[in-house]
């Protein structure tokens, strides 16, 4: 740099103001680093020595000097002491705080320097504009959190350019991190740098008129720097370098109209036409992961069948302690002063009665002004009056409220000092035992539950209090005193002095020697969160004061000046208990003061002469923010500056910054006194003040590695990852102390290791009152050798704090146990990571003092998560920027992965009364979702880095090779499963009635009308119903047959119809669909049955017709005229071409003609029907279905069901497809049955309707979908009384069968079945039945037959492929639901989908059937002509050569149960797994989307659904979010939480919806590939996703 060799004292005066002008700038933000650099540079040029060649790095000694003693450096110093003046002077001024290292800051520049050189862009989150509208900015910022004093009109926020920024922002389809690497200022377009070679070849790509498509390229040709191949860390398969990533080949989809322009689109190696925004992120984000891992990956995981074991692989390389055993180290001897009180209360005595006019306390009002002083006289009668009114004065003479001994809460705010020492001295001398805590200011407060905890644990039921401190407490509406949450029930009394009564003349306070017995309880905070209280006894706390007294070298009569807080810790040590002790005058300034005028306590040192003042880092960095505003203060009066927190590693640079500041200000270096404490042990080590002139204690410059592995190592290579500490003095005076591993017993370190910090003392604590098991562990803790033998017979008592002991026996501190993170065996210090975040420049977009940064565990290790308050101003880029930088930073140099990094709005992190953050609420409300973060990053690919291997596939265990012998194979039974015979004719009144009919009746559906329409005419086989419950339609035989009629001669008329050719059907679900299918089958005609377009939807829905009818080839449309005109509408014209419709025939009013005659075909093999459906995985797909299969499948049916023409059942589904259109349509006319229609969109306006009319029509039997299920689930599951009163009764439901072609969702017919338990209807009545599109229906829970079979299956089995049952409740296990029994004349056999052979019981394979009613292959795959073609006839490799299966594409599982079947043999039960073709291969393990989908749906109350699927090797889930959109952030980490938890995988891409973006097809179930498609081409419209890293 070019000031290095500059004298900064020598310079001219206007040259320094000049100076620190800039330093002002830079610290509001008004000037760039860059130009502040540029600046300076030009200012300093005159004044450079020419000649420059002294090493600047930091010295390779452990120790290096403090800052120089003398405000100038001396003239024979050379260039060092300059440069050492220079940097103290630089780490001073505006910009600086107690996380501020300017040494540090370098670092972090020096690291992110090293990042630029891999070019590499990271993918930023995509947002929708409207969410997250920052909270309102009128109570923004507390001084604690500002960087520099910002006046807070700066702070509020212009709505109008904030939101013109941020449409800008969004509208930039990406933002490169490099950019700012490369230190440019930030800019808004979008792709000002691109990851292509150097920056100069980058920008003759950016006046490109194509941007987006520049990018796609260019990121399709990155390459990655590197000298060897980076692994891939999303596939397995070994990559050439710089290739592109291959894409996963999969079939076609054609989701889009063909018309659409390609200058937008990107054509991927998938064939999905993709836009390039979302594509391009994902590439980049692929990029980014194909780095290496900064740690190589310890696969400690092997991920067996079994179970994962883990097994750690040590480094070589790790440093390890090679120093001698620590030997305790002794504080000097506490003296014995004659005239020492034999009790605290004694001293207060003493002075009130000698010294009554000397000043004990002054207390300063709102604008820092004093508002009133308590003298020793007043403080020593309040207090004795209180002690009276205590003892005598609440209860009877008989009955007293309070005993000496009774613990008593003391509730007074942070600015009335005097009436908390008359209550806590008045506690004190009436013998009972304070207990101070914070003043509760709502039901919400951070934390209060716990205190509740606290006071409940010490038995309190009194809490004393000011008036004024009263009137604000939370109220409930009839004026008592709110009962806040987990508190114990509290009488409050009321301190004021008008309220206390005078003791009588013969009352004297009993005040004894110092004993054993408890004087006070401190509260304090553990790393979970439980409050608990630290009790100090008498002797306790009378050694304390005496070992400060010596140590600080108080004298009677000095003033001390105090911040903190005086309820607790040094505040009250110090400021409250030494200061009457010695006669001390105390004035106290209140945060409040602080947050008002941040410089008013030095002005208090300053007028009032004050020789200590007790501080912390915070309040030095604010007075140096606000020192300009004077110039005359003096603090040459200070003998010791007290720095409470200096036992915090950063804690040097406040105090150096302070010193560089005030020194001109007659501030000496040697009063700075550092010490550190804890609650269990008090003071523990401080440093004495020094004598004038001596030099200052050294620091030590350690490795942040070797610290990491708990050693100390001179750090002498990488200056990047140096700590400086600054020592915290000596031992106290009469205490021992001891440095023992932190973890495990308490085994004594060695000289170079890290430990904690335990002492032995007549002055600490002396338990957690009321929880003896807890106070072993740390007040009785006896430290033992390297041979595992104590050390002596003294216990010690556990600090929480971690360090060494230096030279000199001089204690160093290094961070606390509570800040401690155990990543992959390496400790890391919470404050060290605040630090670095807070060394990325610039830091505009966060506020300084609220960061916080805590660990979580996922996945067998702790995981950091770091959340940081953002400004309001902060602009969606720079916070992106902001935080790819500090995961870079961290990354460098603590070599530890961020998990997360997430920033909320200004002011909503849980705050502690100080204003500090709350942390262990933070991490709960992290971890329950309710943080509501504004911006996130995730980084799992980084940090977790113990993933199981990836499998290799292994060698199938049954095949050709294996021995078969009858139903055997290699040891186990063929899984294979039939349901019983299919006998001819079963109906004996059939039969006698058509003694004279042909035997062939049962093959043609059509001759079957035509029979019953002539043999039973009258017979009712249709009744429709609307939303009311009332009947629209009815249709008899007759009716019915008559209908068909009208529409067959229609069809030959108008249609000019050929044999044989394909009609469609466009109808809503009615009769009249039924009749037109029987009208096609009479006329010859193939029918083909389409779901007409939503009208409200027309775009999205008209296209799925138009495609039907085109693959279809039909020649003709019977639909209704309502339809008919919607078809040639000026709406329909909009989305499909509506001139090249075929003939369409409106069949709502048509003649009474009767065909010349009705078709019969010749064979039963020619086709009966159509049936078109879209899978899941969103192919569009048609069998064919000929009359026998219809026949067998209706007679089937009518066995397994047992239905006769007397029977009613009632029918909730949809009549477009599979099993929903043969129940609708076909089975009633086989079998005689009459069926009570409800059209499932009818329940969308009259939820009840189902139910109701199970009740009313006394249903048995009844059908319905998974969609329908749901809706009342949903809907009705609270109103199950209301539906009681309406008389809604289902005793009457004998079974319930929800059709699907998946696996049973369990819990959804579980909860339905608990839900509607209330209305009678049976736990056994739900069931589920089985198909696919070969064959229509494999299983129907049929009336005979056992109950459904439920098992339970280790998930991690599933993944290999393999079943492996387990208990109810085992962990990872998952519950399977029997699919129904196997319809008659059924067979199914389990294969490996990839020798073809038979599977053995208990394995899972994909299911193969062989039935009459299979159909007899595919009419048309769209686009895939030859695809599939095996799927009907194909044959096993061994075992049954001859038999023809068809393939469902379903894997699944046979498993022989214990149970009987109809004819009496042992059940054989078919456990449905998931579809193939949707499975996801990730690690080379086989996951099903519907099992992570559980898990992430379980993951937080307001995620209503969720999709997954993968592209290009990365997962990617989509939510829909129920609740506010300000919760949409919250779900990211959960989701990637979860999902690694239970299935081990890291999610890519998390991708926030609205509720129903999913898109759900008429079954109930999800179609993800749609979703994918989507999601690609940019058409989701998502609330946030997030690519995590």
């Amino acid at each position: 740099m070019a000031e290095r060799g500059v004298d900064l004292a020598a310079l001219p005066k206007e040259v320094k103001e000049q100076l620190a002008e800039l330093e002002l700038e830079l610290s509001e933000g008004d000037i760039t680093q860059k130009g502040y650099e540029k600046k300076r540079a030009k200012l300093l040029a005159a004044y450079i020595p020419q000649t420059q060649n002294v090493d600047l790095g930091l010295q390779s000694i452990q120790l290096a000097p403090g800052p120089g003693a003398d405000s100038s450096p001396s003239p024979d110093a050379g260039p060092s002491a300059s440069t050492r003046q220079h940097r103290s002077h630089r780490s001073g001024g505006a910009r600086d705080e107690r996380y501020r290292s300017d040494i540090h800051t370098e670092a972090v520049q020096a690291a992110l320097a090293k990042h630029k050189e891999e070019k590499m862009p990271m993918p930023m989150p995509t947002k929708r504009r409207s969410a997250f509208v920052q909270s309102p900015m009128d109570n923004c910022t507390p001084p604690d959190t500002s960087s520099a004093s910002e006046d807070e009109g700066s702070l509020r926020r212009r709505q109008a350019a904030v939101s013109a920024v941020l449409a800008q922002t969004l509208q930039n389809s990406e933002f490169w991190i490099n950019r700012s690497i490369q230190g440019s200022s930030t800019s808004s377009s979008a792709s000002s740098t691109l990851s292509h070679g150097d920056s100069s070849k980058s920008h003759n790509h950016i006046h490109s008129q194509n941007q987006t498509n520049v990018l796609a390229d260019v990121l399709a040709h990155t390459r990655i720097e590197s000298s060897s191949v980076p692994p891939d860390v999303t596939s397995t398969v070994p990559q050439e370098r710089n290739s592109r990533v291959e894409l996963a080949p999969s079939p076609a989809v054609r989701g889009m109209s063909r018309g659409q322009s390609r200058s937008s689109m990107m054509d991927t190696a998938d064939g999905v036409p993709v836009n390039s925004r979302v594509s391009t992120k994902i590439q980049q984000l692929l990029n980014t992961l194909k780095r290496p891992k900064r740690p190589p990956l310890s696969e400690f995981f092997l991920d067996d069948a079994e179970q994962i074991v883990e097994v750690p692989q040590p480094d070589p390389n790790t440093p390890r302690p090679e120093g001698r055993q620590i030997i305790p180290v002794k504080g000097e001897p506490l003296g014995v002063v004659s005239n020492w009180p034999p009790a605290l209360q004694a001293a207060l005595a003493r002075w009130g009665a000698t010294q009554a006019k000397s000043p004990a306390l002054t207390a300063l009002d709102i604008t820092g002004k004093p508002l009133y002083t308590l003298t020793y006289g007043k403080l020593w009668s309040r207090s004795l009056k209180l002690a009276y009114t205590l003892l005598n004065k609440l209860g009877t003479k008989n009955e007293p409220v309070l005993k000496p001994g009774d613990r008593v809460a003391l509730v007074y705010p942070n600015s009335d000092p005097g009436m908390f020492w008359v209550a806590f001295y008045g506690c004190l001398l009436a013998e009972v035992i304070p207990v101070p805590i914070e003043v509760p200011l709502s039901q919400k407060d951070a934390g209060n539950q716990q205190i509740g905890f606290l006071l409940g644990s010490c038995g309190i039921s009194l809490a004393l209090t000011s008036e004024v401190c009263l009137k604000g407490l939370p109220k409930t509406p009839s004026g008592e005193i709110l009962q806040f949450k987990g508190w114990p029930r509290l009488r409050w009394v009321v301190t004021d002095t008008k309220y206390l009564t005078k003791p009588s003349k013969d009352w004297q306070p009993h005040i004894p020697t110092a004993n054993s017995d408890t004087a006070y309880i401190e509260y304090k905070a553990s790393k979970e969160g439980t409050v608990m209280g630290v009790a100090v006894s008498k002797i306790s706390m009378l050694t304390h004061c005496q070992a400060l007294t010596q140590a600080c070298n108080y004298c009677e009569g000095e003033t001390l000046v105090n911040v903190l807080d005086f309820k607790k810790d040094m505040g009250l040590w110090h400021g409250v208990l030494t200061s009457v002790m010695n006669r001390i005058h105390t004035i106290s300034v209140p945060y409040s003061v602080m947050k008002a005028c941040p410089l008013s306590w030095v002005q208090r040192v300053n007028v009032s002469k004050a020789r200590v003042a007790l501080v912390k880092c915070r309040d030095l960095h604010w007075a140096m923010m606000a020192h300009r505003d004077q110039k005359d203060i003096n603090l040459s009066s200070l003998r010791m500056l007290i720095v409470a927190d200096g036992a915090n590693p950063w804690s040097v640079s406040s105090c150096d910054a302070f010193l560089n500041v005030f020194q001109s200000h007659g501030l000496k270096p040697e009063v700075i006194c550092p010490c550190a404490s804890s609650t269990e042990a008090m003071t523990v080590a401080i440093r004495r003040p020094g004598a004038r002139g001596a030099p200052l204690p050294a620091r030590a410059i350690l490795s942040m590695g070797g610290l990491s592995h708990g050693v100390i190592r001179v750090n002498t290579e990488d200056k990047n990852s140096a700590l400086t500490v600054q020592d915290v003095g000596h031992v106290m005076p009469g205490a021992l102390m001891c440095i023992v591993k932190p973890d495990g017993p308490p085994m004594l370190c060695k000289t170079d290791e890290i430990g904690e910090i335990v002492l032995n003392s007549r002055a600490g604590g002396t338990m957690y009152y009321g929880l003896p098991g807890v106070t072993k562990n740390t007040f009785e803790v006896i430290p033992v050798n390297s041979g595992g033998t104590p050390i002596g017979e003294i216990p010690f008592t556990r600090t929480g704090l971690l360090g060494f002991v230096g030279p000199g026996s001089l204690v160093f501190v290094v961070g606390k146990t509570e800040g401690l993170l155990l990543v992959s065996g390496r400790r890391h210090n919470a404050d060290d990571l605040v630090a670095t975040a807070l060394a990325v420049e610039p830091i505009k977009t966060v506020y300084r003092g609220r960061i916080a940064v805590f660990s979580v565990m996922v996945f067998y290790d702790e995981r950091i998560v770091m959340v940081a308050e953002q400004r309001p101003d902060a602009s969606e880029e720079d916070s992106f920027q902001w935080m790819s930088r500090v995961l870079q930073a961290i990354d460098s140099i603590h070599q530890v992965g961020l998990y997360c990094l997430a920033l909320v709005p200004a002011n909503t992190l849980p705050k502690t009364p100080l204003g500090g953050i709350h942390m262990c609420e933070t991490k709960q409300r992290f971890l329950e979702g309710s943080l509501h973060p504004c911006n996130i990053l995730m980084c799992p690919h980084t940090c977790v880095t113990n993933l199981p291997k990836p499998r290799q596939k292994q060698p199938v265990g049954v095949g050709p090779a294996s021995i078969m012998v009858g139903n055997l194979v290699a040891g186990k039974r063929i899984a294979q499963a039939a349901g019983r015979e299919l006998g001819l004719i079963e109906d004996q009144d059939l039969s006698r009635k058509l003694s004279m009919w042909p035997m062939t009746m049962h093959q043609f559906l059509s001759e079957a009308l035509q029979w019953r329409a002539q043999s039973d005419p009258d017979h009712v086989l249709y009744i429709l119903l609307n939303a009311k419950g009332a009947a629209v339609s009815t249709a008899t035989c007759l009716q019915l047959h008559k209908r068909a009629e009208k529409i067959t001669a229609a069809l030959l008329e108008r249609g000019g119809i050929n044999t044989g050719d394909n009609v469609v059907l466009l109808y809503p679900p009615g009769i009249d669909l039924i009749a037109s299918f029987y009208g096609c089958l009479y006329a010859g005609c193939i029918p083909v049955t389409v779901r007409p377009p939503h009208l409200q939807n027309l775009s999205a829905t008209l296209p799925t017709v138009r495609m039907i009818i085109d693959v279809s080839k039909a020649a003709c449309i019977l639909t209704t005229q309502t339809l008919m005109k919607t078809l040639r509408s000026k709406e329909a014209a909009a989305s499909v071409n509506v001139k090249t419709w075929p003939t369409i025939i409106d069949t709502d009013d048509l003649p009474r003609k009767r065909p010349p005659h009705i078709y019969k075909p010749p064979t039963a093999e020619m086709l009966a029907y159509l049936d078109f459906s879209v899978s899941t995985t969103g192919m569009l797909t048609g069998v064919k279905i000929s009359h026998a299969a219809v026949s067998a499948l209706c007679r089937s049916i009518k066995l397994q069901c047992e239905l006769y023409s007397s029977r009613q059942v009632a029918i909730c589904l949809d009549p477009y497809c599979g099993l929903g259109f043969v129940l609708w349509c076909l089975s009633s006319v086989y079998s005689g049955h009459q069926s009570i229609l409800i059209p499932p969109m009818e329940l969308e306006s009259s939820l009840p309707l189902w139910l109701s009319t199970l009740s009313q029509y006394k249903i048995r039997d009844t059908f319905c979908s998974y969609s329908v299920m749901e809706l009342c689930t949903k809907g009705l599951g609270t109103q199950t009384e209301a539906l009681k009163m309406r008389g809604v009764n289902l005793s009457c439901v004998r079974s319930c069968v929800v059709v699907a072609e998946e696996r049973p969702r369990l819990a959804l017919t579980q909860s339905f079945s608990k839900l509607f338990k209330d209305l009678g209807l049976s736990p056994r009545a739900v069931s589920t039945a089985f198909g696919s599109r070969v064959n229509l229906a494999i299983c129907l829970q049929g009336t005979t037959g056992p109950d459904p079979s439920t098992v339970y299956v280790d998930m991690k089995s599933l993944r290999h492929d393999r079943v492996r049952l387990v208990e109810r409740g085992a962990p990872q296990s998952l519950p399977l639901m029997e699919s129904g029994t196997i319809l008659p004349g059924v067979r199914v056999i389990i294969v490996n989908p990839e020798t073809k052979g038979p599977l053995g019981d208990s394995h899972l394979g994909e299911i193969w059937v062989n039935s009459p009613h299979n159909a007899s292959g595919y009419y048309t795959i769209y686009g895939e002509e030859s695809l599939q073609a095996d799927h009907f006839n194909t044959r096993l490799s061994f075992g049954e050569p001859h038999t023809l299966w068809a393939r469902t594409g379903y894997l699944g599982f046979v498993r022989r149960t214990e149970l009987l079947d109809a004819s009496g043999d042992r059940h054989d039960a078919l456990f449905v797994v998931g579809y193939l073709d949707e499975t996801l291969e990730l690690r080379g393990l086989r996951y099903h989307p519907i099992d992570i989908e559980t898990s992430v749906s379980r993951a937080h109350r307001s995620i209503a659904e969720s999709a997954v699927f993968t592209w290009t090797n990365l997962l990617v889930v989509v939510a829909e979010l129920s609740g506010s959109e300000q919760e949409a952030l919250d779900l990211v980490p959960l989701v990637t939480n979860v999902v690694l938890e239970e299935h081990h995988l890291i999610v890519g891409v998390v991708v926030i919806v609205d509720p129903g973006v999913i898109p759900i097809n008429s079954r109930g179930e999800k179609q993800r590939m749609h979703l994918r498609d989507s999601f690609l081409a940019d058409q989701l419209d998502p609330i946030y996703v997030a690519y995590n890293m």
